[in-house]
């Protein structure tokens, strides 16, 4: 009994499908018994008239079926008991053949529904892969490889709309598997995190002078190449979107672990920042200075400014039209009638969270933009944006890192337009309207280390439909549903991501999830049991009974032992491991792990030089500026 028939029938559909397919097999069989009964009544009366000629043409004494209705027409009345006894035969044969087939197809009948009794859970094939728009084309996100029956590998490219996650373990391959390969292939604007610059070192290059990208490196622990972006300038100073803005961006501030506005302190905070940076802008502005974090820490570090006469300030000065900005006032008035213990603790509060703009170098990257955001999607050329940290400054970096993905996710999703279209019946229809140059896709790397990151998780249910597409990679779905630095047991993210894939986990909950999504298949085991003496020749009784049971389709230590990578004594891969790709509304997918260094154009792509220094977008600051300790 075969188990991978390719069958997109699931439960109830499976059952009627299968009695569909018996029916011919069960009509052919019955004229068979029809005709075989003939040919013995037939070959009967030839016998007892002794094969005479005037019975007609025969082969080596064997004659048509139904020349029996023949010989019937014209000797019957001459020989009835010859004929009684013919047509008996035919009947006594017929009955017992209908019996048989009846008890056959019984028995086939129950068997074919009892196939996918417990599930009906398969691998995928060839066809599954096409139906899923995995192969077939030459462009999309690379979620793994497939290797068919002749031993040939298939590259599996999506290029949907919809987002990917990744399980992969430290050190498995992924980088070599999945990202190079969609970073050396994907000719529209991304953005990339980038631990340790790797990335850059070996896409840049091709991004930049075959994929017609222009490559921006923002690495804000260094002067060496690296791009600028002050957040403030993302403001949309002066529109609806204002206050907003910068409510976000305080928010993200005094929350860089993204576990919410837990206490008393970040709340008050949080308030006092949006007002400060209003303050920073207008002033700023009206000084010919940028606003920048920087600046806004000197304002409440200075010695030589007192706090109290910068409240005062706030709630004089005219922002707008020679009038106090309300948001302003408020958020100072706020802080002025706090007792001076408690607003002196919030104070200290808001600055901690600004300790990391003292650093001079970071306080050169941020205080001046060499692009926008809104360049990713709307730039002439596509923009590939390497955000680099290395290892030692990972953890101090993260809140701006945090700062810049949400920013991303928020201002280029921010606002849909819609069109009316009209069609071909002379009616028309509204469909949404495409405001972007070029799609963008945000390869994220360990995403669940950012700390948990709340308008990521909810804009995934909608992001694509402005053009976003998120590449997300997590090491196990523990480090993905944790409480204390992922998005816990409630999450979102499995929900909106179309297609998961993963390399051997070292967890057993990452098994267990996997062999959950896999599903559950039916097997047959046929169980023999025999009954008599030892020594006899002879069993008196032997029974078989046939039962159906449940399996996963891959079980939880197969996932554990799903072969990886196999590397040298470098620790170096040579050789390719197996993986799983799920697609939603198809079959899971038995994979092997891409390579990009065992494919030769890969290779030569990889090979290009990237660049020294980072594209600009906008204007830099004179050469001749220093930075300010």
């Amino acid at each position: 009994m075969t188990m991978n028939k390719p069958d997109k029938a699931i439960g109830p559909r499976v059952k009627r499908r299968a009695n569909q397919r018996f029916n011919l097999p069960v009509i052919g069989l019955v004229l068979l018994s029809l005709t075989v009964s003939l040919q013995m009544g037939t070959q009967y009366l030839a016998w007892k008239f002794h094969y005479h000629d005037s019975l007609g043409a025969s082969f080596a004494h064997v004659y048509l079926p139904w020349q029996l209705f023949l010989w019937n027409f014209k000797y019957h009345q001459y020989y009835p008991d010859y004929f009684n006894a013919a047509f008996g035969i035919v009947v006594m044969s017929a009955s017992f053949f209908l019996m048989m087939v009846i008890l056959v197809s019984q028995q086939l009948k129950k068997r074919e529904i009892s196939e996918y009794l417990h599930g009906s859970a398969r691998w995928a094939n060839m066809e599954d892969l096409k139906n899923a728009s995995l192969i077939g084309h030459d462009e999309g996100v690379y979620v793994g490889a497939f290797e068919n029956e002749q031993g040939e590998i298939h590259y599996l490219r999506h290029n949907g709309p919809e987002h990917v996650l990744t399980y992969a373990p430290t050190r498995s391959g992924k980088g070599v598997g999945l990202v190079i390969p969609t970073l050396l292939s994907w000719k529209h604007s991304c953005v990339i995190t980038d631990l340790k610059g790797e990335l850059w070192a070996m896409t840049a290059g091709w991004r930049q002078q075959y994929a017609n990208n222009k490559v921006i490196r923002f690495e804000p622990a260094t002067l060496k190449g690296s791009a600028r972006w002050n957040p403030l300038d993302e403001i949309r100073v002066g529109t609806e979107s204002e206050v907003g803005d910068v409510q976000n961006l305080a928010t993200l501030v005094v929350d860089p672990d993204g576990k919410g506005l837990e206490t008393h302190w970040q709340k008050t905070s949080q308030a006092l920042l949006v007002g400060f940076i209003l303050h920073a802008i207008y002033k700023l502005k009206n000084q010919g200075e940028p606003a920048t974090f920087p600046n806004i820490d000197r304002m409440l570090v200075d010695p030589n400014t007192n706090i109290a006469d910068l409240l005062i300030e706030m709630t004089q000065y005219p922002h707008i039209e020679g009038k106090t900005h309300p948001v302003i006032s408020a958020s100072a008035r706020d802080m002025i009638d706090r007792p001076e213990e408690e607003a002196g603790s919030v104070l200290s509060t808001l600055k901690s969270y600004l300790a990391l703009y003292r650093d001079p170098v970071v306080a050169f990257n941020v205080s001046d933009s060499d692009f926008c955001i809104r360049d990713l999607m709307n730039h002439e050329s596509p923009v590939s944006l390497y955000i680099v940290t290395q290892p030692n400054d990972k953890a101090r970096l993260q809140p701006l890192v945090r700062v810049m993905i949400n920013m991303i996710v928020r201002l280029l999703a921010d606002r849909m337009e819609f069109e009316r279209v009209p069609d071909d019946k002379g009616l028309s229809y509204v469909r949404a309207k495409k405001t972007w140059k070029h799609r963008l896709l945000c390869m994220i790397d360990e995403f669940p280390s950012l700390g948990k990151l709340d308008i990521l998780q909810e804009s995934l249910a909608f992001v694509a439909g402005y053009g976003l597409k998120f590449y997300l990679i997590c090491q196990d779905i523990n480090q993905l549903k944790s409480r204390e630095r992922g998005y816990g047991s409630d999450e979102t993210i499995t929900s909106n991501c179309h297609i998961q894939n993963a390399y051997p986990p070292n967890r057993v909950e990452t098994a267990e999830h996997l062999s959950k999504l896999t599903g559950q298949t039916t097997i047959v085991k046929e169980h023999i049991t025999t009954s008599g003496k030892r020594l006899s020749a002879f069993l008196s009784q032997i029974s078989k009974t046939i039962q159906e049971v449940s399996r996963p389709l891959l079980t939880v230590d197969e996932c554990l032992r799903m072969p990886g990578p196999k590397k040298d004594a470098y620790d170096s891969i040579i050789e390719a491991g197996d993986m799983v790709v799920y697609a939603a509304g198809f079959p899971a997918i038995y994979g092997k792990q891409p390579l990009y260094f065992k494919d030769p154009v890969f290779i030569a792509r990889a090979a290009i030089e990237a660049p020294e220094v980072s594209d600009i977008l906008r204007l830099r600051l004179s050469k001749d500026e220093e930075i300010r300790l």
